[in-house]
């Protein structure tokens, strides 16, 4: 890796690690949130500080989380990418001129809802030589992981909608036609695997219905951020209709954002949140409202306790 950071470019060395941050599933994911944050960091501080980045991508790339080694192993976490290499096989030449079809991503959810990840891939499949476009997939997918987080908010479904953000964002930057494919089909796969054995209560993102708000303007971003701090549910439902009568989410974006640098504890709120904030604007308007709604059931509200460095900082300042 060290010999590739100095003789290849940064999109040929990438696009080598796009095939192999999605090969397994070890990680939560991780493995490919790694190689995108990596290549935006990159592209933030250049190419002058690649080489120790690239060689600590490297052996991330290689974790296998004291499995045995996986090339002379059929082991969980390697078999839905096994199978999507030869998979992605079925798929059209044309996949790329799809239509948009708001109904294919429903089929999408509820392949995510009940599908193994074989399943899961093999709908992306039949939806693609069915003439649907990339585009409704990916919603299915933002969706579908904004809904294990209603189900299930935590560390697990936190990780469902931060992968699929690395997932699609190393899509968008790939020129290989056949990794491309891959990184979707293993975008499906992956999903049913967040979602794990829990049981289902019901959380259905695409029934969530909007509930009016009491007050509007800026009172009614404040009852909102309020509101995840006691009642996700009822904010989520909050969040729809203030999109309504709102339709640039760009007030309740910045407000987000603020209440993360203010009240936020680890990187995941950090990750979480630009994750979701960006990934807003990549799904399309029948389905992106929803997908902003089901965020707050991981954002920070207004009642949480600051973190310790606002506190220290505004220590330091009336001092």
């Amino acid at each position: 890796m060290a010999g590739l950071a100095r003789n290849l470019g940064a999109q040929g060395i990438f696009e080598l690690l796009y095939r192999y941050c999605a090969r397994d599933f070890r990680e939560l994911g991780h493995k490919s949130i790694y190689v995108a944050n990596s290549w935006r960091t990159l592209q933030a501080i250049g190419w002058q500080h690649a080489e120790p980045v690239l060689r600590s991508l490297a052996y991330a790339m290689l974790d296998r989380t004291g499995d045995a080694n996986p090339a002379k192993s059929d082991l969980p976490a390697d078999r839905p990418g096994r199978r999507n290499l030869e998979l992605r096989a079925q798929i059209p030449a044309n996949w790329l001129e799809g239509e948009i079809n708001p109904a294919a991503t429903s089929e999408i959810l509820q392949a995510i809802r009940q599908g193994s990840s074989i399943e899961t891939s093999e709908k992306v499949v039949e939806l693609l030589n069915r003439g649907v476009g990339p585009q409704s997939i990916w919603d299915g997918l933002f969706d579908g992981a904004g809904e294990l987080l209603m189900r299930e908010p935590g560390i697990r479904s936190l990780h469902a909608v931060t992968c699929t953000n690395a997932l699609h964002f190393e899509w968008q930057h790939c020129g290989n036609d056949e990794i491309r494919k891959y990184l979707l089909l293993q975008g499906a796969a992956f999903l049913p695997l967040y979602r794990g054995s829990r049981e289902d209560k019901g959380a259905r993102i695409d029934q969530l219905e909007a509930t009016p708000l009491k007050t509007t303007g800026s009172n009614a971003l404040e009852e909102i951020f309020a509101d995840i701090s006691t009642d996700r549910l009822a904010a989520a439902r909050k969040v729809l209709a203030y999109l309504k009568e709102n339709p640039n989410p760009t007030d309740l974006i910045n407000a987000a954002r603020v209440l993360v640098f203010q009240k936020g504890r680890d990187a995941h709120d950090y990750k979480f949140s630009s994750a979701v904030l960006e990934d807003y604007q990549n799904v399309t308007p029948a389905w992106r409202d929803r997908y902003l709604a089901a965020s707050v059931f991981n954002l920070r509200g207004s009642g949480n306790a600051d973190n310790e460095l606002v506190k220290r900082t505004r220590a330091a300042l009336n001092g």
